[in-house]
């Protein structure tokens, strides 16, 4: 991501600072001896020696990265191990796209990335898989084709409207505005037979930047590789929902498998991409809809172009070979701190992952040194590097699901990284952490103002909201920001990355934390050309923010691995979960507005007298009715958890320095599971695997968030019976939370 405001923050009101009298200060002399020993310059070398050939799930290169990270975490002093995974992972054996009818045929696409002069990297063409997205639906079609702009549910709504149909057809799609599996998952709904993606200039291109090797910008032959498995209904191996994919797990049929599309789908660059657009005929394309490539961007929908696509895929299963790495508490071992980065990539994978994964072997290092020195962390501390992330978080979640109710048991936090840029602090996760979060980044310096990360995020925010092009949300952060005495907030988590199995189905309290806003790793996302060459000239020269992010997600670690009492305050939480609820009491709003304003509209007559007469267009379809809802329920438990967030807050401030050891111990245990209160165990609608009420990736937004998501995806899409369901099961799940709050300031109380 580039821009500051999405990196780091959602726009929730944020709780005033309470004073921190219940949590022991964090040891600083022992702080800045882990500080002198991160090293910028060996984490670039790590960085060009992992990056030197392709990472992708069985490559060779991973496998010697995973045993390479092996022997430097037991080189560091850690009881150090690989659990493999065996995963499905189809890799390209043929693919194939070519214009077969239209202007400019026949013209076959090239679905290879060509080495940039003076990028030795993207030159090791060896073991390099071709253009290809895994899990689509293997197939082999001819048929007319179609531009869907995003390909997204508004843009299926424009073609109807315009009389437009995909069934039976191939459809392009431009990448952004939504996560790229739902662009052939949409298509695959309304009948199409094939989907093309590709990255259009106006998005990641010349538009952006000059182009790589000049400028970071995407180049003509570059394109997007990635995943379209349906991880909004769960991520992982497709073939075991819900469980381990160990060696001899039982396997759901592939045919059965719910995350795999049917349709035949590939990536594209813009420089083939312009001749398939060129070709098409039919509507002028809307001008929302138009991107930068020097054409006349038309919707099609006739049988003028006609496009062949091809894939075959290997489905066989791949090893995956996770890290694990533990350092033994000495006084609470039974209580983890897990930290964990991807290894794999789509092709060297510089960026993505590995920047954040030099990072987290810079802290793992400096640890292990720490513990050598006579450091004895209470808590054990989990090091884990993740194999399989980019098909869709196989190795985080299969290790997740394997090892469920032992984590349930003894994990406090996780705490994920994934691809690492030069600028801005960006935190995401459990607003129980964040006030934590706040007082960890006060105290970490950025390498490049000398201010510490903190200060540099809230002067952002500050001149952000004065540009005239300011949207409300950054306003109103701006506003927020310049009331020193209150946190800074975190933005929620939906999916993307190796967070997702511990928040969203384990139910436990997790961040994601990086560094970005400024270098540019955007215009070569999961391409040849994330090589170290790039990263090392655009993304983070000198790899200061690689050790800005050790020193920040390092501290996090000795920090809860050593607090005497929690670190979480949960009156940022309640607020945060109170504007939610308002949030979704306007969208009811909204919603009703909207199905009212359309039938008058339709009743009048209105779209036949406002459209355009030259041009076809169909009136659209009524909008079911919006009746009242009865949030009620909702409101009472947010009061409910409002009420007894603040006593546990102030409860913990007043009494916590002077707790028994007894009750320190009671206390953990009464905080541990806490989040776990937060999931139900049917899950949400048409996917139970997601079972926290607060936390979900959208259903139709995929990586991003959505908060309530039982409540709030029911409203946007209408299905009202539901709202009411999840409105009383949220409830009970901030009930819950509650209760549990009140146990926990019952110990401190004596009780």
């Amino acid at each position: 991501m580039s821009s500051r405001s999405r990196l780091l923050f959602a726009a929730v009101a944020a709780a005033a600072l309470l004073p921190a009298a219940g949590l022991a200060a964090p040891d600083k002399a022992l702080e800045a001896k882990f500080d002198g020993m991160i090293d910028n310059a060996e984490m670039g070398g790590w960085l060009k020696t992992m990056s030197a050939e392709p990472i992708h799930v069985g490559a060779p290169h991973n496998k010697k990265n995973a045993e390479m990270t092996l022997a430097q975490f037991r080189s560091w002093g850690w009881d150090a191990k690989i659990e493999t995974f065996w995963v499905l992972y189809p890799t390209p054996k043929e693919v194939a796209l070519e214009l077969t009818a239209g202007a400019g045929a026949p013209f076959k696409a090239t679905l290879t990335e060509r080495p940039i002069p003076g990028d030795e990297s993207s030159s090791r063409t060896q073991d390099q898989l071709p253009a290809y997205v895994a899990f689509q639906g293997d197939g082999d079609v001819t048929a007319p084709l179609v531009y869907v702009n995003y390909g997204m549910p508004a843009d299926y709504d424009a073609l109807e409207r315009l009389g437009v149909s995909v069934k039976g057809k191939i459809v392009i799609a431009r990448y952004g505005a939504g996560w790229r599996g739902l662009k052939p998952k949409l298509a695959q709904e309304h009948g199409a037979v094939g989907a093309i993606i590709y990255s259009d200039p106006r998005d990641d291109g010349y538009s952006v930047d000059d182009v790589y090797p000049k400028g970071a910008a995407r180049p003509p032959q570059g394109f997007q590789r990635g995943s379209v498995a349906d991880m909004t209904v769960f991520p992982g191996d497709p073939t075991t929902p819900g469980y381990g994919s160990t060696k001899d797990a039982k396997r759901v049929a592939r045919a059965d498998a719910q995350t795999i599309l049917k349709i035949p789908t590939l990536p594209l660059s813009y420089g083939d991409a312009q001749v398939l657009l060129a070709a098409l005929d039919g509507p002028v394309a809307p001008a929302a809809w138009r991107g930068s490539l020097p054409i006349t961007y038309h919707v099609g929908g006739g049988d003028g172009a006609r496009v062949h696509i091809k894939v075959e895929s290997d489905w066989s299963l791949k090893p995956a070979y996770n890290v694990i790495a533990t350092l033994k508490g000495k006084t609470r071992p039974d209580e983890w701190i897990v930290r964990g980065n991807h290894r794999d990539g789509w092709v060297f994978g510089a960026s993505d992952p590995l920047s954040g994964h030099v990072a987290m072997m810079g802290e793992a290092k400096a640890l292990g040194a720490l513990v050598k020195a006579g450091w004895k962390p209470k808590r054990t501390i989990v090091y884990t590097s993740w194999d399989a992330e980019e098909p869709m978080l196989l190795g985080s979640t299969e290790w997740a699901e394997t090892h469920a109710a032992e984590l349930k048991k003894k994990a406090l936090v996780y705490i994920n990284s994934d691809s690492n840029s030069r600028g801005f602090l960006g935190v995401g996760g459990s607003h129980s952490l964040q006030h934590f979060v706040n007082e960890v980044s006060a105290d970490v310096i950025d390498p490049q103002t000398g201010v510490s990360v903190r200060d540099r995020l809230r002067a952002g925010l500050e001149v952000d909201a004065t540009s005239p092009t300011a949207t409300p949300r950054q306003v109103a952060l701006g506003k927020m920001a310049t009331d020193h005495a209150r946190d800074l907030p975190i933005e929620p988590l939906g999916s993307g990355s190796d967070y997702s199995a511990f928040l969203q189905n384990l139910g436990l309290a997790s961040l994601n934390v990086g560094f970005g806003g400024e270098g540019d790793s955007g215009g070569v996302y999961h391409s040849a050309y994330d090589t170290y060459e790039h990263h090392s000239r655009f993304v983070d020269p000198g790899h200061a923010y690689a050790g800005a992010l050790a020193k920040t997600t390092g501290r996090m670690v000795m920090r809860l691995a050593d607090a005497d009492t929690p670190v979480q305050r949960y009156g940022d939480l309640a607020d945060v979960v109170g504007g939610y609820v308002d949030e979704v009491k306007r969208l009811a709003d909204t919603r009703r507005d909207e199905a009212q304003t359309r039938a008058r509209l339709l009743a009048a007559g209105a779209y036949k007298v406002a459209d355009d007469p030259r041009v076809s267009r169909a009136d659209p379809s009524p909008l079911p009715a919006s009746p009242r809802i009865d949030f009620g329920k909702l409101e009472a438990a947010v009061a409910r958890l409002k009420t007894s967030a603040t006593t546990f807050d102030q409860t913990l401030a007043s009494k916590g320095p002077t707790l028994t050891d007894a009750q320190k111990v009671r206390l953990d245990a009464a905080i541990l599971p806490l989040e776990q209160r937060l999931l139900r165990d049917h899950g949400l609608p048409f996917r139970p695997w997601y079972k926290n009420m607060l936390y979900a990736p959208g259903r139709f937004t995929g990586y991003g968030a959505k908060t309530l998501p039982g409540v709030r995806e029911a409203i946007e899409e209408r299905r009202f019976d539901d709202a009411a369901t999840y409105i009383g099961l949220t409830a009970e799940a901030l009930i819950d939370y509650a209760a549990g709050l009140d146990a926990a300031t019952a110990v401190m109380n004596g009780g």
